[in-house]
């Protein structure tokens, strides 16, 4: 397993219980497929630098994860369906 970094932008006009339930569907999404969720940092509501889908405030959420290659694609492809998150970044940290 390698070490990743999985930053995305949830749309603004979610609440609290709707931010948490996405997250948790992120993590599920994760652990289903053989990763680990070894850390998450929500940093709040926060102003854009540009336009994404036409919003200019978004949530941001970090989390630290350890993935094996074959769930890289599936966890991707959630990440592009789900319509709550308006942009994702996974980097991989390994040294």
């Amino acid at each position: 397993m390698r070490s990743y970094e999985l930053y995305f932008i949830v749309y603004p006009e979610a609440d609290e219980e709707e931010l948490t339930a996405i997250i948790d569907k992120v993590t599920q999404t994760i652990t289903a497929h053989g990763g680990q969720v070894t850390e998450v940092n929500s940093k709040g509501k926060r102003k854009l630098a540009y336009p994404i889908r036409k919003f200019k405030e978004g949530y941001d959420v970090v989390m630290q994860t350890q993935l094996e290659l074959e769930s890289i694609r599936e966890l991707e492809r959630t990440l592009k369906l789900s319509e709550p998150i308006i942009r994702y970044l996974l980097v991989r940290t390994d040294e």
